[in-house]
């Protein structure tokens, strides 16, 4: 892996002043007035949150050089990946609690800005243990290959996400809640107390779940790169572009039959080479003596790019492939059961209450 770039504080600077401008545009300008987003709408915004990662990694080959903007390409792409997984996950949670479609994208927002707070503490505390600890290589790795063999081993993880789960039910422990929506507001005071509406639950659903994804995401582009700012704006990007692309794909997501086993192949091929950049920095008395292994090889981020398009452009390829397949066989209205066994619908109103 290249050693970390050099950014000066002004660059980190200019970096979160940027991403913030964009949460202002979104704010005031998409979120002005609540609407139901549209396909043609949501396009649009995808394009822009594309482009602007896309400026920003030929920024990063002007000033930071190849290996960097191809290390940032890879870990943009990756997260990004692995949140389509996530959009599932937020449409069981949007269906769970009835969330108004003018309210959706707010709810969105707010939730993805949480999980990037979140994410900022967990990459920075990340980005000072590989810095001091070769171990936690080892244990990025073993979170991978872990979580890469339960993909192909076990039920959809989705099929197990229990939204009413963890931070929504101590939230419910703690506060009152409504029993109904009362426009975008969060908290009501009723009956000379404050009350906590379901716009409120909905939204710690959706951060506390995107939280729980970072155990992978994060892994995962530490395995890419060790250069914080670059996996902080890999994720900022992969995260700001989701909430439009839940609008854009919408129930298509579903057919994506194949995404988890291309995923796993991922998070699998990742983990290896986190193993193998842990045989490089090796200190563990009880592998070579302690002594760096360096006859194993490592892959480098060109490579890696490489084998994560791959991967994804054969995943949905197949899953088309196979959607349309299934759709002459048993009439495209039907329900259809991916590889997994793991029987999924068309319509996200379907999703598990």
């Amino acid at each position: 892996m290249p050693p970390p770039m050099s950014v000066p504080a002004w660059v980190w600077a200019a970096a979160l002043a940027g991403l913030l401008a964009l949460i202002l545009i979104d704010l005031f300008l998409v979120d002005r007035k609540p609407h139901k987003v549209t396909v043609s709408e949501a396009a649009k915004w995808v394009t822009f949150y594309v482009g602007c990662a896309v400026a920003f990694g030929i920024g990063v080959w002007i000033f930071g050089g190849s290996e960097h903007a191809a290390a940032f390409a890879t870990g943009y792409i990756t997260e990004y990946s692995l949140s389509v997984d996530n959009l599932f996950i937020f449409m069981i949670i949007m269906a769970n609690f009835a969330v108004p479609a003018i309210h959706q994208h707010r709810v969105l927002l707010i939730g993805i800005m949480m999980a990037l707070v979140m994410r900022g503490i967990f990459i920075g505390l990340g980005a000072q243990a590989v810095q001091h600890f070769s171990w936690i290589f080892w244990l990025f790795g073993g979170i991978l290959i872990y979580t890469a063999w339960k993909l192909v081993s076990s039920k959809q993880e989705n099929e197990e996400y229990d939204p009413n789960g963890g931070l929504v039910r101590l939230v419910r422990k703690m506060f009152p809640v409504t029993s109904e929506y009362h426009g975008s507001r969060l908290t009501i005071k009723q009956d000379g107390r404050r009350w906590v509406t379901p716009m409120f639950i909905v939204i710690v659903a959706i951060g506390g779940a995107d939280l729980v994804f970072a155990v992978d995401s994060i892994p995962a582009i530490f395995g890419i790169t060790q250069d914080a700012f670059l996996v902080f704006a890999a994720n900022a990007f992969a995260l700001m572009g989701l909430r439009q692309l839940y609008f854009l794909l919408g129930g298509l997501v579903e057919k994506l039959v194949y995404l988890s086993r291309g995923l796993a192949v991922i998070l699998g091929f990742i983990g290896l080479k986190l193993v193998m950049h842990a045989l490089h920095e090796n200190e563990l008395p009880f592998i070579n003596g302690g002594e760096h292994v360096t006859w194993v090889p490592e892959i480098n981020n060109w490579v890696s790019l490489g084998v994560i398009v791959s991967v994804l452009g054969i995943t949905t390829l197949a899953s088309i492939l196979k959607t349309r397949r299934d759709e002459r066989a048993g009439g495209g209205d039907e329900a259809t059961a991916d590889e997994s066994g793991v029987t999924r619908t068309g319509e996200a109103d379907k999703a598990p209450r």
